[in-house]
């Protein structure tokens, strides 16, 4: 197609969409214009080929953020926008269609007669099972967001069991075949009109059962063990922010590839900042004479540093002042977001007889009228 659509556009979602939502949309495209459901349909080719380039995009947490900022200019060279054939989008089918990795072969194969540029389901992949990808939330306090952090976490995940060295067999065990599948590592079951094939639920896909498991693991290959690692949070990292630790998650079995350990960023509040993108937001509060007069007055940042605040003479109530480069960090980059000060004109609610002498004086010199006029909403600053 000559004119790319915006990635958001091919999926039908909005630029807030989580990764799941991502996934139901590819997932409902790709199978309405998979090539083996169209065949010799041009368009619904070019339609599959268009979703499968937006999601592997979309779901990727480092090209995703570069879009978002530069469009498809900004993936030149990360091997985004196309080219990639359609396996690339699909290293690990559960990840779009649940399962054990050979559900959506499986589906599309009876379905729709094999999966084309997806390959089969070979005996050697059904042999190994992937490790599941695991989840851990982190809190962290805002400070530590705006300038990066290293943090301590323990978590447990499967290793290989030590015992069987992730075989699932006890010492001389052997294997047979399976007598649920016969060895083909697949159930049918009749699904309404059509018949699909799943994965055996008694061998896991493996087409083969071991004699004697292991009595370590029962059989499974695998063990539960807490892991303890040092992560390193970048500055500037948001509410939300998930950071990837390949192969830390569950071990997969018979050469499956071990999973990923998701970090999912929390940020607690802040009593006296607030974050919007890089910028940083406070209040200060100045007293009715340094508003009217000026003055120069002492801020403690984020940080713990005293910085100076020239506060102009006529400051109103609720005025932003800015301060450049006291802000957030950009992520991999030397520049800062700025931070502004937003004004709070302190009115004294208890005057000594001198202040309520010097203050009659001032309002005999300013000549205030009794019946101001309003003033136009469009002229207040908000």
């Amino acid at each position: 197609m000559a004119n790319k659509r915006d990635y958001y556009e091919v999926l039908g979602i909005d630029k807030s969409a989580d990764k799941e939502t991502i996934k139901k949309a590819y997932r409902k495209l790709a199978i309405k214009y998979h090539p083996d459901r169209n065949p010799g349909n041009k368009e619904a080719e070019d339609r599959f080929k268009e979703a499968t380039e937006a999601y592997e995009v979309l779901s990727d947490d480092q090209k995703r953020p570069i879009y978002d900022q530069y469009g498809f200019a900004g993936l030149d060279g990360m091997g985004g926008g196309g080219g990639q054939g359609y396996s690339h989008a699909f290293h690990d089918f559960s990840d779009i269609f649940g399962g054990d990795g050979g559900g959506f072969s499986d589906i599309f194969e009876n379905l729709f007669g094999g999966m084309g540029g997806f390959g089969g389901s070979s005996r050697s992949r059904r042999d190994s099972n992937d490790g599941a990808s695991l989840r851990y939330d982190l809190e962290i306090d805002f400070k530590d967001a705006v300038y990066g952090c290293k943090k301590d976490i323990r978590f447990s995940h499967k290793e290989a069991c030590a015992s069987c060295g992730g075989t699932g067999g006890a010492p001389g065990s052997s294997k047979k075949t399976c007598g649920t599948c016969g060895g083909s590592g697949q159930v049918r079951r009749s699904a309404g009109f059509f018949a699909v094939q799943q994965t055996c639920p008694t061998c896991g896909g493996k087409g083969t059962v071991i004699d004697k498991p292991c009595s370590a693991c029962r059989g499974t290959g695998l063990q539960d063990k807490e892991k303890r690692v040092t992560i390193t949070i970048p500055a500037g990292v948001d509410d939300g922010k998930r950071i990837s630790l390949p192969h830390l998650g569950n071990a997969g079995t018979n050469g499956g590839f071990t999973g990923d350990l998701i970090i999912v960023i929390h940020v607690s509040q802040d009593r006296f900042f607030e974050r919007d993108g890089n910028d940083l937001y406070c209040a200060l509060p100045i007293s009715l004479s340094q508003a009217a007069l000026g003055a120069d007055v002492n801020l403690t940042t984020l940080d713990g540093r005293k910085i100076t605040l020239k506060i102009p003479s006529g400051t109103t109530q609720g005025k932003l002042l800015r301060i450049k480069d006291e802000g957030v960090p950009f992520t991999n980059s030397p520049r800062k977001g700025d931070l502004y000060v937003k004004i709070i004109v302190q009115l004294p609610t208890k005057l000594t007889r001198q202040q309520i002498a010097v203050m009659e004086e001032y309002a005999r010199l300013e000549n205030a009228t009794t019946s101001p006029n309003l003033i136009p909403l469009e002229n207040l600053t908000r």
